[in-house]
C-alpha cells in the first residue's frame, strides 16, 4: 500500500512560526511533525510515500529529499496555488492503479503510538474504506462523526456551526480506494461532500484510536505536541561524543545527541532532549518537557521549563524561559523572564491573528518567531507571540535619553 500526505498548507494560525517553514516542518521532541509522520509509515511498512508540498515546499524537499536517508521512496506533488484539501488529494490521481487502496495522511498530526498501524490492522479486518475517528477535548474544530452500533460511519460534518456535536472527530489518517477520485471529481472536489458520497455508496468504517492524539492548529499545541512525542520516550541515550563537564546530574529519560557539551553544576529532568553540537552552561537547569534543537547555546545560570527551541537559538544568561516555543537562530539576551501565568491563575489568552483566543491553558509563556532578537532585561507576558525577525531593544533605567 502506497501512502499519501497533505503537507501544502499556511497554517495561518500558527504564525508566526509558519510564517517561514510549513506546518509539518514545526519541531517537536527533537524532530519534525512529518519527520515522525515518514517514520511510522515505515514501521507499518509502507514505504512510497507521495507528499503534497506547497506552502515553503523547499523546506521539504531539501530535508527529506527521495526519501534514501529515511528508509522509503518519496515523491513530491506541488500544489502551487493552495486551495481545498479535495483539490490537494486530486493531484495525485494518476499515481494510484485501479483497484488499488492508499493510506491518506493529513500532515499536521502527532499521536502517542503508532495510529498507522492500528487503521491498517482495522482496514485488513474489513477489506473497506477505513477512516480513524478519536475522542477529543473539544469537537469544535474538527470533523465530526457520527457512527452507528456497527462502528459504520453515517454522517461527517466539518466544523459544525451550532450544536448536535458529535463525540467523535476524524483525526486525519483514511484509507481509501483509488475509486475515491472520481468521487471527488463528481463533488468538485469538496472533501466534505465526497466523503458523505463513500458513506452512501460504499460505506465507511470508523478505525477508534485511544491514545493520545492532536492536530497542531495553534502556537500552544506546540508544546501538547511535544509532550505527546517525549512521554513515549523510556530510557536515558547519550552520545559517546557528548562531553559533560564536572557535576552533571541527569534525572530519567534523557535524550542527548553528538557533540554537546555539557557544564558542570547543571541538572536535567526527563523527559528532555538535547541536539547536536548545543553548549549547555554552568549551573543549568533544564526540567520535563524540554527540547533544545541543534546547535543551541544556554547561558550560565538560565532555567529551561517545558519549552522548545528549533534551532540555532541562544539564550543568554540567567533567564527563564518556560512553557514557550522559541523559533530558529533566535537571540535572547540575558535576564530574560517568559512570565507563563496570570496571577489570579485564570487560563491565558493569547492574541492570533487579531483574535484574543482562550487558550485553556493556565500555565503559557511566549512564541517567538525566527531570526527575531530580544534584548536584555526583558519581561515577556504570558501568551506573548513576537513575530520573525523582531528586534526588542535592552530594557535598560540609565540613562533614560
Amino acid at each position: 500500500m502506497k501512502a499519501l500526505i497533505l503537507a501544502s498548507g499556511k497554517g495561518i494560525n500558527l504564525v508566526p512560526f509558519t510564517s517561514t517553514r510549513p506546518k509539518p516542518m514545526i519541531n517537536v521532541g527533537g524532530r519534525f511533525i512529518l519527520e515522525n509522520t515518514i517514520r511510522l509509515l515505515k514501521e507499518s511498512g509502507i514505504n512510497v510515500i507521495n507528499i503534497v508540498v506547497g506552502h515553503e515546499a523547499d523546506t521539504i524537499v531539501k530535508y527529506f529529499e527521495r526519501g534514501g536517508a529515511f528508509g522509503v521512496n518519496i515523491h513530491y506533488a506541488y500544489q502551487k496555488k493552495v486551495t481545498g484539501i479535495g483539490d490537494a488529494v486530486y493531484m495525485v490521481k494518476d499515481r494510484f492503479n485501479p483497484g488499488e487502496y492508499f493510506i491518506l495522511v493529513y500532515g499536521d498530526i502527532i499521536t502517542s503510538a503508532n495510529i498507522f498501524n492500528y487503521t491498517l490492522q482495522s482496514f485488513n479486518m474489513s477489506k473497506e474504506p477505513v477512516a480513524s475517528v478519536c475522542l477529543t477535548t473539544s469537537t469544535k474544530m474538527f470533523g465530526n462523526v457520527y457512527l452507528n452500533d456497527e462502528m459504520r460511519i453515517t454522517n461527517i460534518i466539518e466544523k459544525p456551526r451550532k450544536g448536535g456535536l458529535g463525540n467523535y472527530v476524524l483525526s486525519g489518517v483514511f484509507i481509501l480506494p483509488s475509486g475515491f477520485f472520481s468521487i471527488l471529481e463528481k463533488t468538485k472536489f469538496n472533501m466534505e461532500k465526497a466523503l458523505r458520497m463513500i458513506i452512501k455508496e460504499i460505506g465507511l468504517r470508523a478505525s477508534i484510536w485511544e491514545g493520545d492524539w492532536i492536530d497542531v492548529v495553534y502556537p500552544w499545541d506546540i508544546l501538547l505536541a511535544n509532550k505527546i512525542i517525549m512521554d513515549s520516550l523510556e530510557m536515558a541515550r547519550i552520545s559517546k561524543s557528548a562531553l559533560l563537564k564536572g557535576d552533571v546530574r541527569i534525572e530519567g529519560p534523557v535524550q542527548i545527541e553528538d557533540n554537546v557539551e555539557i557544564r558542570a553544576g547543571t541538572i536535567i529532568e526527563g523527559p528532555s532532549f538535547i541536539g547536536a553540537n548545543s553548549f549547555i552552561g554552568n549551573n543549568v537547569l533544564i526540567r520535563k518537557y524540554t527540547s533544545i534543537g541543534k546547535g543551541c547555546t544556554i547561558g550560565y545560570g538560565v532555567e529551561l521549563k517545558n519549552c522548545i527551541l528549533f534551532g540555532n537559538s541562544r539564550v543568554g544568561r540567567l533567564s527563564f524561559i518556560g512553557d514557550s516555543v522559541i523559533g530558529s537562530n533566535v537571540d535572547i539576551g540575558s535576564g530574560i523572564m517568559t512570565i507563563n501565568g496570570n496571577l489570579d491563575r485564570s487560563s491565558v489568552k493569547s492574541e492570533v491573528n487579531r483574535k484574543i483566543i482562550d487558550t485553556h491553558l493556565n500555565k503559557l509563556g511566549a512564541f517567538i518567531g525566527d531570526d527575531a532578537v530580544i534584548g536584555s532585561g526583558n519581561t515577556l507576558m504570558a501568551g506573548a507571540i513576537i513575530d520573525t525577525r523582531v528586534r526588542i531593544p535592552h530594557h535598560y533605567t540609565y540613562p533614560k535619553s
